[in-house]
């Protein structure tokens, strides 16, 4: 066993021994913290640019915080190195209630590509909740001369190698997505990353890549208007959005399960009274009609788990995502 090895495995059995600890830690160093929190503005980091997928989920939440709270509630967008630039700020905070990343699931992704993070993406962070999952639909360009994912597979096989398809960067669960298809497929695609999945959807329209597994809300618009096929979404479960849309696995690929979630962390050693504050009134916050309104335009589901349930989850995905990348033999390169 390679001492990285090692280390992920003691990191991974301190994580999931974490709440009790934290929870004790938690007790003693910030019960007077938790009773009045917040007192003042709370931030969110969101480590991406404006307008994206996080950015506007994690506004349209930090909205309901504020009005709940009674306190603002500050998104800040500190971009760059697919998150990473903006997760480090609140890797190194202080533990004190005032700051919090809002990322999504490349967060446990990113680490098993770039070898030189500055942090410890599970050990760093205090994990609070899951805000919402939002499953991915397989589009195609009309041109391709598929209509189900049966027809995709027989195409791809004839074909390999011959078939591109786009992504919203590397890393990102729609990247992560395609790879797993074909693993699972035996077949072959060319990886075409953009930065964002709003330039990945236009070029799809323009024929300059053929396939695309996207978020629901971003490629909504263009299926509608018929320039994109939707042919089965990525979940286990059909979806609201397209309820007589089958799911890959039923389609043919039995297993395949994957969306992408939108979470927030706090910086490690945050009293717990303060977690579980927050996630309680996330809770609230996505229970709320308006908000859930907004949440299904954005294809989200809400999920508002429990610290606990949340860390947890953070393993088991990082795990996961780890083996794909492992299998996939996945680089940034």
């Amino acid at each position: 066993m390679t001492g990285m090895g090692i280390t992920r495995r003691l990191a991974l059995g301190g994580l999931l021994a974490a709440p009790a600890l934290a929870r004790a830690q938690g007790t003693h160093q910030g019960t007077h913290q938790g009773t009045d929190w917040p007192n003042r503005p709370v931030r969110f980091v969101v480590p991406y640019p404006p307008g994206g997928p996080t950015d506007i989920l994690g506004r349209v939440v930090a909205t309901r915080l504020a009005e709940d709270l009674k306190q603002p509630m500050v998104v800040e967008n500190r971009p760059g190195a697919s998150g990473v630039i903006g997760s480090e700020v609140i890797a190194r905070a202080a533990p004190d209630g005032q700051s919090f990343l809002m990322n999504a699931s490349i967060h446990v992704i990113i680490p098993h590509l770039n070898r030189n993070m500055p942090f410890d993406a599970l050990a760093d962070f205090t994990p609070v909740t899951n805000m919402a999952r939002v499953p991915l639909v397989a589009v195609v360009n009309p041109q391709l001369p598929v209509r189900s994912i049966p027809e995709l597979i027989a195409h791809l096989k004839a074909n390999p190698g011959r078939v591109s398809y786009a992504s919203s960067g590397n890393a990102s669960a729609l990247h992560l997505a395609g790879e797993m298809f074909k693993l699972m497929t035996g077949t072959e695609m060319v990886h075409v990353p953009y930065r964002g999945a709003g330039p990945a959807v236009q070029d799809l329209i323009a024929g300059n890549v053929q396939l695309m597994f996207d978020s629901i809300p971003s490629s909504a618009a263009a299926v509608r208007s018929g320039l994109l096929r939707p042919l089965a979404v990525t979940t286990a479960q059909r979806v609201g959005a397209y309820p007589d849309l089958p799911t890959i696995a039923e389609a043919g690929v039995p297993g395949f399960d994957i969306a992408t979630w939108y979470a927030i962390w706090a910086p490690p050693r945050t009293p717990m009274p303060i977690v579980h504050r927050l996630q309680q009134a996330v809770t609230a916050a996505v229970a709320a009609p308006e908000v859930r309104e907004r949440l299904a335009t954005l294809g989200a589901d809400p999920v508002a788990d429990s610290p606990e349930d949340f860390t947890l989850f953070c393993a088991r995905e990082y795990e996961r995502w780890g083996k794909l990348v492992r299998d996939a033999r996945l680089t940034l390169d």
